[in-house]
């Protein structure tokens, strides 16, 4: 199937209970988020999660800050994973996603700025971090996550799971299943502090992204920020360190407006 397609199947799934989902949306605190099960026919999110490439094709990313393994060249691997990470591109499905979430002017990203692939093995994990305020160029606000499970036979003990925290460190986090084929929207600001906690068995987690932008950011408060990580409740030592982490590259983008460095992860057609 193509994206076309796939992005129709999205979007019927979508409309079928779009006044549903703009209520739980508008309902979820202080994070919006809403959780959509059974998005695309199991038989073909399970033929995308088979068509994910094999740990060793993907770039490992290994820090203080996370553990996961990331692709988004995606040229290089099997034409149904790029179907799939565009299909939530086409614009049925943005145009749904705007009416369930009330954002104006949403705009997918086809460069794929840190968006992409994800698979995470036994003992992975993503801190605590706010992602970062603008797209690669600083010129428009990313305002939504798009995250899209497809990992069959997965369920909540088995770690993964995708957690919000309203409170930041201080509070407890809205926990949230990465649940074979459920999509994810959530919405990234100032104040939008997630992770995922870390995997509990053998096996692969995974995980099609996108983010989408605005020229309008989520809150009105929102200022320019970096991905800014923080440790768990439970460390305070690596707390410290990423704090001071996210310090000094906070620093480096004030002076340097594109940083020191230019960010790989991005779709280089």
């Amino acid at each position: 199937m193509n994206r076309q397609q796939l992005g129709s199947l999205v979007a019927q799934r979508l409309r079928t209970d779009v006044q549903a989902l703009a209520r739980s949306w508008n309902e979820s605190g202080a994070i919006r988020h809403v959780a959509i099960d059974s998005v695309l026919p199991d038989a073909t999110a399970r033929a995308i999660h088979d068509a994910f490439p094999p740990f060793e094709r993907m770039v490992r990313n290994v820090s203080l800050r996370e553990c996961k393994s990331i692709a988004v060249q995606m040229d290089r691997y099997d034409r149904l994973t790029e179907e799939a990470l565009f299909a939530f591109q086409q614009p049925e499905v943005v145009e749904l996603v705007g009416r369930i979430t009330g954002m104006p002017g949403l705009e997918p990203d086809p460069n794929l700025y840190v968006g992409g692939l994800s698979a995470m093995r036994k003992d992975d994990f993503l801190n605590l971090h706010i992602d970062n305020s603008h797209g690669r160029n600083r010129e428009r606000w990313r305002v939504l996550n798009l995250l899209y499970y497809v990992t069959p036979d997965w369920s909540a003990d088995d770690g993964g799971s995708l957690e919000l925290w309203p409170q930041g460190r201080s509070g407890a986090p809205v926990v949230i299943p990465s649940l074979f084929n459920r999509l994810v929207i959530m919405e990234t600001h100032q104040g939008s502090w997630h992770s995922v906690n870390p995997i509990r068995r053998d096996g692969k987690r995974t995980c099609v992204s996108n983010y989408y932008f605005s020229d309008t950011p989520a809150r009105d408060t929102d200022r320019f920020h970096v991905t800014f990580f923080r440790g768990r409740p439970e460390q305070p030592l690596r707390d410290m360190a990423l704090l001071a982490d996210g310090l000094a590259r906070m620093a480096i983008r004030k002076v340097f407006r594109q940083g020191i460095r230019e960010n790989p992860h991005v779709y280089k057609r």
